[in-house]
């Protein structure tokens, strides 16, 4: 692969990381942010825009079928807790 092209792909990830870690670590026994990610884009949550992690939950917002969602998600099971339609 070429450099430039190596750069171009880690990217999205370099972009994701700051803000997943602004707030705190996740709580003991928490699934790897990258699993809870897979998980929820096989339920068709793509892509996936934004993750922080608030009061011990993580804080995504997401498509799915072309509308905008924002998701509290338990980081222990990757569980979705909430699923409401983003507005911003």
């Amino acid at each position: 692969m070429r450099p430039l092209a190596k750069l171009i792909l880690a990217i999205p990830v370099a972009a994701l990381m700051p803000s997943a870690l602004a707030d705190d670590k996740p709580p003991p026994g928490a699934m790897a942010l990258s699993t809870v990610l897979t998980h929820l884009e096989q339920q068709g949550y793509t892509p996936i825009i934004e993750v922080t992690l608030e009061n011990g939950h993580w804080e995504i917002e997401a498509y799915k079928t072309g509308e905008k969602r924002e998701l509290q998600v338990d980081p222990n099971s990757g569980e979705v807790l909430s699923d409401e339609p983003d507005d911003d």
